[in-house]
């Protein structure tokens, strides 16, 4: 299967799932749990912790699998980005509890073996218009829009390592993302 199939695959089984097909996401979880787990375990390096955060990765999925869509996502960048929110969400719930698991940078030195996010969307055409997009960025955006999409890091972390003020690490990844859409649409 090409790449382009696997990705028309995944599109249609999202959409069978929309519809209620339950055998579609037993598919779509076969295909893209491994992928997602590695995500969320770069985020949340408790094992235990990461599991929860995937099966409710995969219950969203089913609730609002009717607003996939494909023109604007890709079926793996629209899970990754529901397993990265859910991972950081679970982050700052666990963060008060005293429960702490370490810093996030600990997280990205787990492998789970399968490709992770980056790697994954540098296998198409649409990985290679992204990363030229990403090239037209100045060096300070581009780093940052690529630690928060594709290294699970939070815009706190980020303001906290690149010694700004959140607001402004917000301003300046939300920029960043406006220049990457147009690029993109273009």
């Amino acid at each position: 299967m090409t790449p382009d199939q696997g990705r028309q695959y995944l599109v249609d089984r999202l959409h069978a799932v929309a519809g209620g097909d339950r055998a579609a996401l037993q598919d779509v979880y076969r295909r893209t749990s491994a992928k997602l787990f590695g995500t969320i375990l770069r985020i949340l390096p408790d094992r235990e912790e990461a599991e929860d955060v995937l099966q409710e990765t995969y219950l969203a999925v089913w609730n609002k699998a009717d607003r996939f869509d494909a023109t604007r996502a890709s079926p793996v960048t629209w899970l990754a980005t529901i397993a990265r929110n859910r991972a950081i969400d679970r982050l700052r719930a666990i963060a008060p509890r005293g429960r702490s698991h370490g810093p996030l940078e600990a997280a990205a030195e787990i492998e789970d073996g399968a490709p992770g996010a980056l790697a994954a969307l540098e296998a198409g055409d649409e990985a290679r218009r992204l990363a030229g997009c990403l090239e037209t960025l100045e060096e300070r955006a581009r780093g940052a829009v690529v630690a928060a999409f594709y290294g699970g890091r939070t815009y706190e972390d980020l303001a906290n390592s690149g010694g700004v003020p959140l607001g402004t690490m917000k301003s300046l990844i939300r920029r960043a993302l406006i220049r990457l859409k147009g690029c993109l649409e273009a």
